[in-house]
């Protein structure tokens, strides 16, 4: 089921409706809670659904075990059932047959035959998603961060909460577990903001991801040698774009749809272009993702302790796990080893030179400009269906630059382009004073606005609504 379809559309008044009626009764508000969002995860497959009560159950057990094991050893053991169990499931889904294809092909040239055979496992939406989160939560109970949970009904509302269970926010157990016995409560200046909110993140989906995908993304990246080079160079800046708006979209809409609940998910992008270099974009861009692996990963690994090449190999394999994350596929290997390398250099840089604490304005601009052109080339790795292809991409984009030959560059893809760069580059407070507008506005003006933005969605969405692009991780 999708944000912006019409399922969704008649099924979250419905939830809201029966969510609000019983919401003075803990127990009955919970239910309610997790019966809709297993309904909403069955939209897209109802098998998968019972991998998610099954990963649930165990880490739900785990924490009850961590509550009751003092011994320092037997608790680490107990904490390794969950990781294990965890890591093992998300294997066998994402990289079983990547790994199977990579034994086979290693046999072969050693002269050695093995016959690939595909295991056809269907990656459940979200699995990556769901697998972090519930490792947060047993982690952090190890970690005594967080108590663990006696109900089982407060850990399943965590892990299936619908609003970001299929793609992010990925949340805390320790952010979003004391919400759970609160009795919740929604203003109507909370609903118009939520509202506002979830209708920012429509547009930024179906107005500019979608139509930035369908007329010249799309079109790019299947024909690389088909365009000239400003016309490549442009699709994967496009690109850069598009996937920002379709991730914070989607960021959007959670955060709304949650508040709409009486929940508040945790911001999940920081206007991330604007980074002067790439530390600070990793801090910006999906800050969830980039927490976790910070302090799950990075930070056990030994994080800034110890000699600069124990932190250098830190950062390394952060990335490049943080690659594997996205999917079974050298190309994310690459991805994840270009960031490190370019984070690296970054480190290495300030040892040698020092960092600027008061840059000018020119030096700023200048670091900002080169931080997103890095960006937008790592990108091609991540959009290119295999690195041959990314490398074709990239190679394109050096052809001749003549603006005669460019007519995927039509003058919506560059309004629409236009529109997305200004909007990245307005502020936050902007927004913000937007959003107070919205809610000080006469209900008649707000439902105008809403009408008005529906036309506009009808004039510019593509006939066919895409899934979000995180669905595939």
């Amino acid at each position: 089921m999708l944000f912006h379809s019409l399922q969704f559309l008649l099924f979250l008044p419905l939830v809201l409706l029966l969510y609000w009626a019983v919401a003075w009764h803990a127990p009955a508000r919970k239910v309610v809670l997790v019966v809709a969002s297993l309904i909403f995860y069955m939209a897209w497959n109802p098998a998968p659904v019972l991998l998610l009560l099954y990963l649930t159950v165990v880490d739900w057990a785990v924490g009850r075990a961590l509550a009751i094991v003092q011994q320092p050893g037997a608790r680490q053991a107990v904490l390794m059932v969950s990781i294990a169990n965890n890591l093992l499931l998300l294997g066998l889904f994402k990289y079983a047959d990547w790994l199977t294809r990579l034994v086979c092909d290693a046999a072969a040239h050693v002269g050695v035959t093995l016959v690939y055979q595909p295991l056809g496992l269907l990656l459940p939406v979200g699995l990556s998603f769901i697998v972090f989160q519930g490792m947060s939560y047993t982690i952090d109970v190890y970690r005594r961060d967080l108590t663990a949970r006696e109900s089982l009904l407060d850990v399943a509302v965590f892990m299936t909460f619908f609003p970001h269970v299929v793609a992010g926010p990925i949340v805390r157990a320790s952010d979003f577990l004391p919400q759970v016995h609160l009795r919740p409560s929604i203003s109507n200046d909370i609903g118009a903001r939520a509202i506002f909110r979830i209708v920012l993140g429509m547009v930024k989906k179906l107005v500019i991801a979608d139509s930035l995908n369908a007329n010249i993304v799309d079109r790019v990246f299947a024909d690389p040698g088909n365009h000239s080079g400003l016309e490549v160079s442009v699709g994967v800046v496009a690109y850069t774009f598009q996937i920002y708006y379709d991730f914070s979209a989607y960021s959007d809409i959670a955060i709304g749809t949650a508040a709409l609940f009486g929940y508040v998910l945790k911001e999940n992008f920081d206007k991330p272009y604007l980074s002067p270099n790439l530390f600070e974009f990793w801090r910006r861009w999906h800050m969830s993702l980039g927490s976790w692996l910070r302090d799950y990963l990075y930070i056990p690994l030994g994080g800034n302790r110890g000699t600069h090449a124990r932190m250098l190999f830190n950062l390394m394999v952060t990335m490049i796990l943080g690659g594997v994350w996205h999917g079974a596929d050298g190309r994310f290997v690459f991805w994840g080893v270009a960031h490190g390398v370019g984070l690296s250099f970054t480190r290495l840089w300030w040892w040698r030179f020092g960092r600027n604490k008061n840059p000018t304005r020119t030096h700023t601009i200048l670091c900002t400009v080169s931080t997103f052109i890095l960006v937008v080339q790592f990108r091609i790795l991540f959009r290119a269906k295999d690195l041959e292809h990314g490398l074709q991409v990239f190679m394109a984009q050096t052809r001749h630059w003549s603006t005669l030959s460019a007519p995927s560059l039509s003058p919506l893809v560059l309004s629409v382009l236009a529109a997305a760069m200004v909007g990245h580059l307005l502020t936050h407070d902007f927004y913000t004073r937007c959003a107070e507008r919205f809610v000080r506005a006469p209900v008649l003006a707000r439902v105008a606005l809403l009408v008005a933005t529906t036309v506009l969605i009808q004039q510019v969405a593509t006939s066919e609504a895409q899934p979000f692009i995180y669905f595939k991780f």
